[in-house]
């Protein structure tokens, strides 16, 4: 499984507004539980701010994986979501957060959840993909540079490997 293969057009949010890490945790939540109505966005919330309270999920550069598990998800599902403004996400390198992916997994799902956290360290640390991103004037712009990218980046793997 790809991180393409989770990531949905209506779990695509651009310009949504943020004033502080929980706040926006809450707001995406209510998005996601909205798309996705098994999740219960208190659940989902809680779980976030939870795993976040381990340390932040900011990974630099202005991005943000807030990831969780949830006991009663039956499949992996991704959340991409631009920020209208930064907000702090007590990042390692201190950059406010503007974009965030949020990666939701099954109970069980241990090795796939480190996969998937690993393929999204790797596409964000590209400067040209972050670029592409934020050069997004809308949510179907949004999702499109994400999957065009991340189609790319696959296939020119798959050549690599042969």
């Amino acid at each position: 499984m790809q991180v393409k293969d989770i990531l949905d057009p209506s779990r695509t949010f651009w310009g949504v507004r943020g004033k502080s890490k929980k706040r926006t945790l809450e707001h995406i939540a209510h998005y996601i539980s909205k798309e996705v109505p098994s999740l219960d966005p208190i659940e989902l919330f809680d779980n976030l701010v939870s795993r976040e309270k381990l340390g932040s999920t900011g990974i630099g550069h202005g991005i943000a994986i807030p990831h969780c598990r949830i006991s009663h998800c039956d499949q992996t599902l991704g959340s991409l979501i631009y920020l209208q403004n930064a907000v702090d996400f007590d990042a390692i390198d201190g950059d406010p957060v503007d974009v965030i992916f949020v990666l939701i997994v099954p109970k069980e799902a241990t090795q796939k959840h480190l996969d998937l956290l690993g393929e999204l360290a790797t596409l964000f640390n590209d400067e040209e993909f972050r670029l592409q991103l934020r050069d997004s004037k809308n949510t179907a712009e949004l999702y499109q540079a994400f999957i065009e990218d991340h189609l790319e980046k696959s296939q020119d793997s798959a050549s690599a490997s042969h």
